[in-house]
C-alpha cells in the first residue's frame, strides 16, 4: 500500500503500489512466529484456498438447485429467484457475523490470546440465533404479501408469488442454523483455522446436493424439495459448527458488554449490507416486470455472480484473518504490505475468472433452463458480467482489508454512496425506460466501480491502519 505522502495517478496497479517489504520491522516479531509469516503471498495462499472451497460450496449447490428447479420450467425458477434473493438477507446477516467476527478474533489472536478470541465466537453464536429467530417471525408473518409485491400483476405474477411463498416458508427454518454456521467460520478464520470449516461446510453441500434432486423429482416434492434440501444441510451445518465450539472448552454463558460492542460493531456491516440487498431485490423486481424468461435469465446471471463474487472474497478472508492479526499485534508496517500484496492478488483472480467465463458464456444458460427464451434473455448480461469481474477482483479483496482492519465505517458510507449514486439511478431508469437486464447489468456495474475508486483512495490515504488488539 502506498503511505500518505506517496503520490498515485489512480490506476489500480499504482494505487496498489510497490511489492516491497517494510524496513522498519516491528521489534518483536521474532517473538510472534504465526503473524511474522502471514507477510508472504505463501500465507496467504495457506488461508484463502481453504477459504475459496469453503465459499464455492454453498454457491455450487445454489447453481445445482437452479438448474435441477430450472427444468421444472420458467416459473418455478422465477418464484426461486424471488425466494432466494428474499433468503439472500440471512446471508447478508451471516456476512456480518461472519466478517464481524473475524476481525475482532484476528486481532485477539493477533495479541496472543486465543482463548478470549474464541469467546468472541460464543458471543456471536448468540447474535445468530437471536437474528434466525427473527427471521422465522418476519416470513411467518409477512411472507405472502413480501412475495406478491415482488412478483408483480397479472397471471403470471400471482403464481409466482405463490410458489415463491411455499419456498421461503419452508427454507426460513434453515435460517437459525445457517448464521450459526457463518458465526463458526468467523471465529475460526479469525485464528486462521480453515481446513475445519472446510470439511463441515463440503460435507453438508455435498448432502443437499444429493438430497435436491431427489426430493424434487423422484419424490416428486417440485420446487418445496429444493426447499427442504436447503433446511437439512443447514441444520447439519450449525450442528458441527456448535460442536467445534464446544470442544474449545470456554465460557459459554452470555457477555453482555463483548455483545454491545459486537452489536456497534455490527451496525454499520448491517446498514452496509441493507444497501446491497436493496439494490438486488430492486434489480429482481424491476427484471420480474419484463416477464418470467427475464427473471429466471436474471436468476441465472446473479447466482454465477455470487458464485464468483464469493470464490473471489477467499482473498477478502484471508485479509481479514491476516491484516486483523498484524494490526492486533501492532505491526502496522506489515499490515500495510499485506494490503498492498493482497489488492494485486484479488485483480489477478478477478482476470484468471473473466476469461474462464468469457470461455463458458454461450453454454452457461442451457446448463439452468432449456427454454430458448430464457437463453435469449440472458445473452445481455454477458458483456457486462464479464467486464465487471477483475474490478470485483480487486474491489472484495481491498473489503477484506477494512473489515480486518475495522474500517467498517468507512466501508459503511462507500456502499451507500455506491448504491444512491450508481446502482439505483441505473435501476430506476430501466424500469421506467424498459431497458431490460442490460439496464439491470449496467447498475451493478457502476456499484462495482464507484467502490473500486473509494477503496483505492483510502488505500492511499492509510487511515485504516490503526494497531491494537481491538479497535
Amino acid at each position: 500500500m502506498t503511505t500518505p505522502s506517496t503520490t498515485t495517478h489512480g490506476s489500480v496497479p499504482e494505487a496498489l503500489g510497490p511489492e516491497s517489504e517494510p524496513v522498519d520491522a516491528a521489534p518483536d516479531d521474532s517473538a510472534r512466529p504465526t503473524v511474522a509469516e502471514a507477510a508472504g503471498f505463501r500465507r496467504i495462499t495457506a488461508l484463502a484456498v481453504p477459504a475459496f472451497v469453503v465459499l464455492i460450496a454453498e454457491p455450487l449447490y445454489i447453481l445445482i438447485d437452479t438448474a435441477v428447479v430450472g427444468h421444472l420450467g420458467a416459473v418455478p425458477l422465477a418464484a426461486l429467484a424471488i425466494g432466494g434473493g428474499l433468503m439472500s438477507v440471512a446471508g447478508w446477516i451471516g456476512a456480518v457475523l461472519a466478517y464481524g467476527t473475524t476481525g475482532r478474533v484476528a486481532r485477539r489472536f493477533g495479541s496472543g490470546d486465543r482463548r478470549l478470541a474464541v469467546a468472541e465466537g460464543v458471543q456471536s453464536s448468540y447474535l445468530a440465533l437471536a437474528a434466525g429467530a427473527l427471521m422465522i417471525l418476519v416470513v411467518s408473518v409477512a411472507a405472502g404479501p413480501i412475495t406478491r409485491a415482488l412478483a408483480g400483476d397479472g397471471t403470471d405474477g400471482a403464481v409466482i408469488a405463490a410458489a415463491a411463498e411455499t419456498w421461503l416458508r419452508i427454507a426460513v427454518w434453515g435460517a437459525p442454523f445457517l448464521l450459526l454456521a457463518a458465526s463458526g467460520q468467523g471465529w475460526m478464520r479469525g485464528v486462521q483455522e480453515t481446513r475445519r470449516p472446510m470439511r463441515i461446510v463440503l460435507a453438508a453441500s455435498a448432502l443437499s446436493a444429493v438430497l435436491a434432486p431427489i426430493l424434487v423429482y423422484p419424490l416428486g416434492f417440485g420446487l418445496a424439495g429444493s426447499a427442504i434440501a436447503n433446511v437439512v444441510a443447514q441444520i447439519v451445518t450449525g450442528a458441527l459448527f456448535i460442536r467445534a465450539i464446544l470442544v474449545e472448552r470456554v465460557p459459554l454463558r452470555p457477555q453482555w458488554s463483548v455483545l454491545r460492542r459486537q452489536l456497534g460493531l455490527s451496525r454499520d456491516l448491517v446498514i452496509r449490507g441493507g444497501a446491497f440487498q436493496l439494490c438486488f431485490v430492486s434489480a429482481a423486481a424491476v427484471a420480474a416486470r419484463f416477464g418470467a424468461p427475464v427473471l429466471a435469465a436474471h436468476q441465472i446471471g446473479l447466482q454465477l455472480w455470487f458464485f464468483a463474487a464469493l470464490a473471489l472474497d477467499a482473498v477478502a478472508i484471508a485479509a481479514q484473518a491476516l491484516v486483523g492479526a498484524e494490526l492486533g499485534a501492532g505491526s502496522v508496517d506489515r499490515a500495510r504490505v499485506m494490503a498492498r500484496r493482497i489488492g494485486w492478488i484479488g485483480l489477478g483472480y478477478g482476470i484468471v475468472f473473466a476469461v474462464v467465463v468469457l470461455g463458458a458464456a454461450p453454454f452457461l444458460p442451457g446448463l439452468f433452463s432449456p427454454d430458448p427464451a430464457v437463453a435469449a434473455s440472458s445473452a445481455a448480461l454477458w458483456p457486462w458480467f464479464i467486464a465487471l469481474l477483475p474490478a470485483a477482483g480487486v474491489v472484495f479483496a481491498l473489503d477484506g482489508v477494512l473489515i480486518g482492519a475495522g474500517d467498517v465505517a468507512f466501508m459503511r458510507n462507500m456502499t451507500i454512496l455506491a448504491a444512491l449514486a450508481g446502482f439505483l439511478p441505473l435501476i430506476i431508469a430501466t424500469g421506467a425506460l424498459g431497458l431490460g437486464l442490460g439496464g439491470i447489468w449496467a447498475g451493478l456495474s457502476a456499484f462495482v466501480l464507484v467502490r473500486l475508486v473509494a477503496l483505492l483512495a483510502r488505500l492511499r490515504h492509510g487511515g485504516w491502519a490503526v494497531a491494537g488488539a481491538v479497535r
